[in-house]
């Protein structure tokens, strides 16, 4: 399998934790988006026509967006399962998933804060506190969902899911855009305790073939 990755996305990053929890063997093919080359016409044109990472192909299959690839991995390799067949457990853990992947992500990812600052034109300070604004408001509600639904040393349970899959990339972009998570506990001991997790140490940003500090 090929991944088409770029070391700080955290869509990327889960696709790599979602992987690495499979035991999937797989190539990095690095994609820099700071310089645009997700947008690369060969690259829309044969692997992601959404123009962003991550993509992977697989044999003849190509896939992009990294929920729809992650809810593909379970079916073409279902060990261990990371969105749960039970009704209730699959609903919660998309419950979080979705509050991650929709409510936070979209408006904090690298093209909405290059469009703040070259097309706006705010300051470094003004997209700091853009950034810091909707990582509290998406962080206080996942600590809402936890404190109420989480149990085990993983989001739901004793086993990581895609909820873990989410919630560890996020947290972990938060962190270095300084972000004060110290307010969000549970999720904070769920973050402590992944990273161990040879899965997701593997999969972190530092350790990635084209990562750059």
């Amino acid at each position: 399998m090929q991944l088409y990755s770029f070391f700080n996305s955290s869509t990327s990053y889960r696709v790599r934790i979602a992987l690495g929890l499979k035991g999937v063997a797989f190539d990095t093919l690095p994609v820099n988006i700071r310089v645009g080359e997700h947008r690369d016409e060969t690259y829309v044109a044969t692997v992601n026509p959404s123009a962003v990472v991550p993509a992977i192909v697989d044999g003849q299959f190509s896939l992009g967006q990294s929920l729809a690839i992650i809810d593909y991995l379970d079916a073409a390799y279902p060990e261990p399962r990371l969105i749960p067949q039970d009704t209730e457990a699959r609903a919660r853990v998309l419950e979080l998933s979705s509050l991650i992947s929709c409510d936070i992500h979209p408006v904090n990812n690298l093209r909405i804060l290059k469009y703040l600052q070259e097309v706006l034109k705010v300051s470094p300070e003004q997209k700091d506190a853009w950034y810091q604004h909707w990582i509290a408001q998406g962080m206080a509600g996942v600590e809402r969902l936890l404190s109420r639904h989480s149990h085990g040393q993983w989001c739901f349970g004793d086993a990581p899911t895609l909820a873990d899959v989410c919630l560890i990339p996020q947290i972990a972009n938060a962190q270095r855009m300084r972000c004060d998570l110290s307010r969000y506990t549970r999720a904070m001991a769920i973050y402590a305790h992944a990273i161990e997790h040879p899965a997701f140490a593997q999969a972190a940003p530092a350790m990635q073939p084209d990562y750059s500090a």
